[in-house]
């Protein structure tokens, strides 16, 4: 789940396969960060984990609104394309994985150590996910 606000990761889960299970435990994981105090847009493709009962109970369940484009709408995904992307070239494939605790701990590594708080990122004038945030609350503050 990806801010599209400041492009930062904020719920996440890896899984041999993308199961119903596994996009609830990254949006809960979005929900739990975030605490949203009014009504959160989110958006996914059209697979089945995303139609699921569990998931629509979910989001009513949490205030959320749920947003699903059309077929062959592949730029409503373009932020969360980009960012598996960027995963893939600028970790993934340098590395050869013994365990999938190893890639997982490898990936939470590229998320919570790298990718939010510090690759920087063009949409946010050249500053981290993290950093891009810290300066709206700094003006939002009037500092």
């Amino acid at each position: 789940m990806i801010d599209l606000y400041s492009r930062r990761v904020v719920g996440w889960s890896m899984q041999s396969r993308q199961t119903t299970d596994a996009v609830l435990q990254a949006l809960h994981m979005a929900v739990w960060r975030r605490k949203p105090k009014q009504r959160v847009l989110i958006h996914s493709d059209q697979g089945s984990q995303f139609t699921s009962m569990d998931w629509a109970a979910f989001i009513r369940a949490h205030n959320l609104e749920h947003s699903m484009s059309r077929r062959g709408n592949c730029h409503d995904n373009a932020v969360a394309e980009s960012f598996f992307s960027s995963l893939k070239r600028e970790r993934i494939r340098r590395r050869t994985y013994k365990t999938r605790e190893e890639a997982r701990q490898d990936v939470f590594d590229y998320i919570e150590m790298f990718y939010n708080p510090v690759r920087k990122q063009v949409r946010n004038g050249m500053l981290s996910p993290a950093q891009f945030e810290r300066q709206q609350i700094l003006k939002a503050e009037g500092v």
